[in-house]
């Protein structure tokens, strides 16, 4: 049997996974447990470097930490998950919630892949999704709630997409996130190019239930980036390019020394 010659270490390793923070987060929220979820008890909008940190610490240290480090994060998350919940319409300890928002990680990180250094092969596909499980089975999703396979998962994909539902506070919330007012001036430089990729990358459906703009100026520039980025990407070091992973495990790992909040 052929090894397999990607890995999703080497995939979330790379600086180029930041390109779909945005939509993978988009996607997420437009199913609308987690979008009220995170609408009504999010600390985002106040501390939007901090929350990005949080998510894509917890994402570095899942796949390239330890497995007491996964265990130590996996738990600061259910601390954190107590208090989000709402009678009868939500709780962030539903598994399939949680399977929904690991699962646009899976989806996110396997296309972003493919954007960026080709269509990956059969068996590196399958290995890499089934490794994306431990984004959710940390928590509270079990692996037979996983789609077994790869095309059981683009099935399970394309039902979910249709039990998406608009939600006017979800919404509003998104497109708070997405302005340059509620932005920390460190980050106003990369709105452009963020909100271009958190409405692009995501499907028509998601589009659609958030009422996310994207116009035929839109696509002109998202196809155009998508022809030009990624042999300019292919060119740089790949130490440089895997700083960002790097850096956020070394953060981790100080503040877990020095007892400061992790998530």
């Amino acid at each position: 049997m052929k090894e397999t010659r990607v890995t999703l270490a080497d995939q979330v390793s790379e600086a180029s996974v930041l390109l779909g923070s945005g939509a993978a987060v988009m996607n997420q929220v437009a199913m609308l447990g987690v979008g009220l979820g995170v609408a009504e008890h999010s600390t985002t909008l106040s501390r939007q470097a901090d929350r990005l940190r949080t998510t894509l610490t917890y994402v570095y240290v899942m796949v390239l930490g330890t497995d007491e480090e996964r265990r130590a994060i996996a738990r600061m998350v259910n601390k954190a998950h107590v208090s989000i919940r709402s009678q009868d319409r939500y709780t962030a300890f539903d598994p399939a919630l949680q399977l929904w928002v690991a699962a646009t990680l899976a989806q996110m990180g396997i296309k972003l892949q493919e954007l960026m250094f080709g269509p990956l092969d059969a068996a590196d596909a399958e290995q890499i999704y089934r490794d994306c499980w431990i984004f959710g089975t940390a928590l509270q999703v079990a692996q037979q709630d996983w789609p077994q396979t790869l095309a059981e998962f683009d099935v399970y994909w394309k039902e979910s997409l249709e039990k998406l539902r608009a939600d006017p506070a979800v919404q509003a919330y998104v497109h708070e996130l997405l302005s340059v007012r509620a932005t920390p001036w460190l980050l106003k430089p990369a709105i452009p190019l963020q909100s271009l990729m958190a409405r692009g990358l995501v499907p028509a459906r998601t589009r659609e239930v958030l009422a996310l703009s994207w116009s035929t100026r839109d696509q002109r520039l998202f196809d155009l980036f998508w022809r030009i980025f990624p042999a300019v990407y292919r060119r740089v070091p790949r130490f440089i390019r895997t700083l960002p992973a790097r850096l956020y495990l070394r953060d981790f790992r100080r503040r877990m020394a020095s007892g400061r909040r992790v998530i």
